[in-house]
């Protein structure tokens, strides 16, 4: 009975030291901060091109959840996981480079992996997840990774590193501390944003008992100023904010639960001080994550996978009304047909090395492409495609740059020039 009731004083204690933590935190509350939205530096639109290719043709590891920066030379540096499987004990966080002069990636490298992180946190690691990379307005790159210790995903950290030298070497990795309690069931995929005083809106989601979304804002150390709840239960997830201008934005969410469901949304028209209820919109979300970005004549523009329980399409969209209604301007990857009717390894390999040959004709070893989808998407004869897990940015050129994850398998890269989207901005409004 007394080791019963010391469990219970700790219990309370630790309890109460969490609620004073909160409610400090609130007493500190930072001053509010206007959204500070994409520059676009070019003075007029660019000639229409939309151009796909692989980041990296290297055929073997599960690859999944990609994010994206500019570097300040104009080059991208993308960041994904790779590994036997997600959540294997291999997995680690890789790396690669695009010059867009040579429309070439470079090899890709590794920037963390699990013993690295356990040395570093001084705590044992089970997995990585999520990598997510952001650039602040000194030049450093602030990378936020997942880190499991215990239990599965919502037993889940977020791990920083940074960059001074555009990725090239990071600093040793720390944990984000962002609940004063265990610190633990915070996750991250959606593209982080700056406000105008310089602070950095990291969107992170919850998934321990209830399936949320938060905003984290952070000041340029990596030090939580705030936190905010996006949603309430158990159905959103992974949220992206798209702003709009200093005072207005939008947040997408994916669907935490399978079925007939739909992307979830909120906005601000008050740079976060208040948000909307989140609600389901019109778009259709199978469970998947969602990525988006404000084009500057005020419409919005998102990538998802605008199914009911699949992820074999991928699809470009539009609204003019801030997020009322959509309409498609591409559809990036459909396989919904195949569905059926490749019911079989071998042709479905066929397929696959279709795809990849429409992707970047100059591949010369499409049955590395085949041989890894078979392997990360074929059970028993049975296969599937996935094209998962955007990642879309806006440049200061007025381009959009995407990636995602192509049949588990490889890390693929779009990009659209300026005037390609306004051109189907304007095509689709008729």
């Amino acid at each position: 009975m007394i080791v019963v009731a010391r469990w219970r004083w700790l219990v309370l204690g630790l309890t109460l030291v969490a609620f004073i933590a909160a409610f400090a935190k609130v007493w500190q509350r930072p001053a509010a901060a206007s959204f500070q939205p994409q520059e676009i530096t070019a003075q007029a639109g660019s000639v229409p091109f939309f151009n796909t290719r692989f980041v990296s043709n290297n055929a073997g590891p599960h690859r999944h959840a990609p994010s994206l920066v500019v570097l300040g030379d104009g080059r991208l540096r993308a960041f994904w996981f790779s590994g036997s499987r997600e959540g294997a004990a291999d997995v680690e966080i890789r790396s690669a480079v695009f010059d867009p002069r040579r429309a070439q990636w470079s090899a890709e490298t590794r920037v963390l992996n699990r013993p690295l992180a356990q040395q570093s946190l001084w705590r044992y690691v089970k997995k990585l997840g999520n990598p997510v990379v952001e650039r602040s307005a000194d030049g450093t790159l602030h990378l936020y990774v997942v880190t499991v210790s215990l239990g599965g995903w919502a037993g889940s950290s977020i791990t920083t590193l940074h960059s001074n030298d555009e990725g090239e070497t990071w600093s040793a990795p720390q944990r984000l501390v962002t609940s004063p309690f265990l610190n633990i069931s915070t996750l991250v995929k959606g593209t982080p944003f700056h406000y105008a005083d310089g602070s950095i809106g990291l969107p992170v989601y919850h998934e321990f008992i209830g399936k949320f979304a938060e905003l984290l804002r952070l000041d340029t150390h990596g030090k939580v100023l705030d936190k905010q709840r996006l949603s309430h239960g158990r159905l959103a997830l992974q949220p992206v904010v798209l702003v709009r201008d200093g005072q207005r934005a939008q947040v997408l969410m994916r669907h935490g639960e399978g079925g007939l469901s739909r992307v979830i949304g909120s906005r601000t028209d008050d740079a976060g001080r208040h948000w909307t209820p989140a609600e389901q919109t019109t778009l259709a979300n199978p469970n998947a994550a969602v990525s988006g970005v404000a084009w500057p004549d005020g419409s919005l523009l998102a990538v998802i996978n605008e199914l009911d329980g699949s992820r074999d399409a991928l699809s470009l969209v539009a609204s003019n009304d801030g997020g009322t209604h959509w309409r498609t301007l591409q559809v990036l990857e459909d396989q919904v047909a195949a569905r059926e009717r490749l019911n079989a390894t071998a042709r479905y390999a066929e397929e696959v090395k279709a795809q990849a040959l429409a992707t970047d004709a100059r591949l010369a070893n499409t049955q590395a492409f085949a041989d890894a989808s078979v392997e990360h998407m074929c059970i028993a004869q049975r296969c599937n495609f996935e094209f998962s897990y955007p990642y879309l940015i806006l440049t200061a050129q007025g381009d959009l740059q995407l990636v995602y994850t192509w049949n588990r398998s490889f890390i693929k890269h779009v990009e659209f020039s300026r005037g390609w989207i306004e051109q189907r901005l304007k095509e689709t409004r008729q």
